[in-house]
């Protein structure tokens, strides 16, 4: 039920927002003043929506602004990655407000940022067993479902962000974020009263005991006959690296690098354009149909057999119908963070829990996703050099920093706590940081927009390149 409210809540907030526009402007546009988000649509993952202004790149230098940057740098990347949302909410603003960077730099950095810290861990996670089943950390199978789709999810929403005002990305940002916040701060909630009820009865387990004589024992603590085995870390890395599912992961990857770079060189709005847009469908459908096909038959051979365990993390029957819903959530996932310039993780990291992914795995699994689509928008990037190569190198090494210590010191604050529930309010955090930082700084240039009285309705995609 609570589900089902949340996605009622953004389908009616995102359907109210956007039909707004029909009502704020209705005179004609002025070529001279457009809004301030508008840049040229180079490739698919280069815009965001906090300005097309001249390129503004500061000296790297020892200064106040950029030690204050590196700790927030460090922090946001250190809880953004243990979350499973990347933290790109935090470090636009952090580049263009402290360092002073424009925007369109700060997004290309950001996603350096979050490539950095995704890969380091990713790195980490190889390393960590299951916390309770002997199974990879990474559920393959759920980031082969939604890497596709929430790749071409990306390119749909960031061809949405030349049309749609600024305003109105601005309010989506805003009923996304604190949606979302508000729904994971409910869930660690919930997960957090589970896990004290849980461990009162596992302390009242421990304390009386009955042995094979009938005797009672008291606070005697127990090995079990057959003890777990310990694996080395390079058995652990071994065991939970799949290589034929990365192969795949790679192939999506490279293929749609290939059709940005290839569409770069396209004229806007030709047919050679178009064609080379409408090539990343098959790309993204071939890989979810046959992950949809592979989920479906195991699934039903389950449950004819009464086989009630779940197929991967997810505790879903995969029926098309769920099937269909997942896809539905990957593309408007990521059409979202393409439209919001957030890459998608503060889509994915909610939903893995939604469907029921415990939270070490729904975080090891989002930024093993987040990585791949970081990196690519990363390479594209300098391609285009859109980011100053000094400043690139020292913040993901920050967040390279980051993303490790940040996974270590919160996996042994989860082991000697005993509660995963902490994830879910870093996450919760996060999201709900970037709800502040990222729609203070709408409603700001939203004002500014107003005040100058420059156009506030839809923008035609063609004419807007």
């Amino acid at each position: 039920m609570a589900t089902k409210g949340f996605v009622l809540y953004l389908l009616s907030g995102f359907s109210v927002a956007v039909l707004s526009v029909l009502f704020i402007n209705d005179h004609p546009i002025n070529q001279n003043a457009f809004p301030p988000h508008l840049s040229s649509l180079n490739n698919t993952f280069s815009h965001h929506p906090y300005g097309s202004e001249s390129t503004t790149w500061p000296e790297l230098e020892f200064s106040w602004r950029i030690v204050l940057a590196t700790v927030i740098g460090f922090l946001g990347s250190a809880f953004g990655t243990v979350g499973g949302v990347g933290g790109g909410g935090i470090f636009v603003p952090m580049l263009t407000l402290i360092v002073g960077f424009d925007t369109k730099s700060a997004a290309a950095l950001s996603k350096c940022m979050i490539m950095g810290a995704s890969a380091a861990s990713v790195w980490y996670n190889l390393r960590v067993p299951h916390p309770c089943r002997e199974v990879p950390i990474l559920d393959y199978d759920l980031a082969l479902l939604f890497q596709p789709m929430l790749m071409l999810g990306i390119t749909i929403g960031v061809a949405l962000s030349v049309v749609f005002p600024y305003w109105l990305i601005t309010v989506l940002i805003i009923i996304l974020f604190m949606g979302t916040s508000s729904r994971s701060f409910f869930k660690a909630t919930q997960m957090w009263k589970e896990e004290t009820i849980l461990k009162k009865e596992m302390a009242r387990q421990q304390e009386t005991f009955v042995n094979s004589h009938g005797e009672l024992l008291i606070d005697t603590q127990y090995d079990p006959l057959i003890p777990r085995e310990e694996k080395t870390p390079s058995q652990i890395l071994l065991f939970n690296l799949r290589w034929k599912r990365i192969l795949v992961l790679l192939l999506v990857w490279v293929a749609f690098l290939l059709l940005q770079i290839i569409k770069n060189d396209a004229v806007v709005c030709s047919a050679w354009y178009w064609l080379l847009f409408c090539l990343q469908f098959p790309v993204a459908l071939g890989v979810f149909g046959n992950e949809c096909v592979k989920l479906y038959k195991e699934s039903k051979r389950r449950r004819i057999s009464g086989n009630t365990e779940s197929v991967c993390e997810a505790t879903l029957e995969w029926t098309p119908i769920q099937l269909a819903f997942c896809a539905l959530c990957g593309i408007l996932g990521g059409t979202v963070g393409g439209l919001l310039g957030s890459g998608g993780g503060f889509i994915l990291g909610p939903l893995l829990l939604e469907i029921g992914v415990i939270p070490q795995v729904a975080s090891a699994t989002a930024t093993f996703v987040m990585m791949f689509s970081s990196s690519l928008s990363v390479v594209e990037f300098y391609l285009l050099k859109r980011f100053p190569i000094p400043y690139a190198i020292y913040l993901i090494a920050v967040s390279i920093l980051a993303g490790f210590w940040g996974q270590f010191f919160i996996r042994k604050l989860i082991a000697f706590v005993k509660r995963a529930s902490i994830i879910v309010f870093i996450l919760s955090a996060v999201i709900f940081a970037s709800a502040l930082t990222m729609g203070v700084i709408g409603i700001e240039k939203t004002i500014i927009m107003i005040h100058n009285h420059e156009f506030m309705g839809f923008l035609g995609f063609c004419s807007s390149q």
